[in-house]
């Protein structure tokens, strides 16, 4: 039995194995140095309590929300894990996107054309942006920028894909908020739509406001979220697996 079960796993899609199988696949067909590194540090088995898991809170900011014609201007990481911020171990990147920055982008974020004038491309900091994820469980509010985003950016680079899994808080809001928008008799009594943006969420937690649209606070606010849903939500024990995706 145990040799069927061997040479199923051999077999499957790389897709189909488990995180950590995935990536010690991953990192014998990866062909960049830095990706290879990224894969060989590993990532925990799903059933891996929160209280043990090393996390990065991971923000891009961009020129826009679409990865195949939009760039990332602005990368934060902060390590963490549930009970502790590793602030010393922060790091925050201003990059030169591949297109150039749109007025409404600049209104947002408030990066300009002079703050990424002399602004590395991507590329030239990709290996302190693959150390600080390695190892880790990136939490990102809404899983549709972060990953698809620096997907896309390395197939341009280098040639090949990046997988990685990602707690997403947004995901968790949603999934404790299955009714976010009142019905009419609810509108009528006054009740309010249920925001899940992230300065949102972190009301409902009270958490202290910060201003948002740069990578790093974004990053920070977001491993703060995460640590406050455990804590009402969740439980220290509570395996990783549930929560990422």
């Amino acid at each position: 039995m145990s040799d069927l079960h061997e040479s199923m796993a051999t077999d499957a899609p790389v897709e189909n194995l488990p995180w950590p199988e995935r990536f010690r696949e991953l990192a014998g067909h990866a062909t960049d140095e830095r990706l290879k590194a990224f894969y060989e540090a590993g990532c925990v088995a799903p059933d891996t309590p929160l209280k043990e898991v090393p996390f990065v809170g991971l923000d891009f900011e961009t020129t826009g929300l679409d990865p195949n014609k939009h760039s990332i201007v602005s990368i934060g990481v902060v390590p963490f894990t549930i009970d502790r911020v590793h602030l010393g171990g922060s790091r925050h990147w201003l990059v030169k996107p591949q297109l150039p920055l749109h007025q409404t982008s600049v209104t947002i974020h408030g990066i300009t054309h002079t703050d990424i004038d002399k602004a590395p491309d991507l590329s030239e900091v990709l290996d302190g942006v693959l150390e600080s994820l390695a190892g880790r469980i990136p939490v990102v509010h809404y899983r549709g920028i972060e990953r698809p985003f620096l997907n896309v950016a390395l197939q341009w680079r280098i040639g090949e894909e990046i997988r990685f899994p990602v707690v997403d808080t947004m995901a968790i809001e949603s999934y404790l908020h299955p009714r976010r928008q009142p019905n009419w008799w609810q509108r009528l009594k006054g009740q309010q739509a249920i925001s899940i943006r992230l300065p949102d969420s972190r009301l409902r937690y009270g958490l202290p406001h910060y201003p948002p649209h740069n990578a790093l606070v974004d990053a920070l606010a977001s491993a703060e979220l995460l640590m406050a849903q455990v804590q009402h939500h969740f439980s220290p024990e509570t395996p990783v697996g549930d929560l990422w995706l």
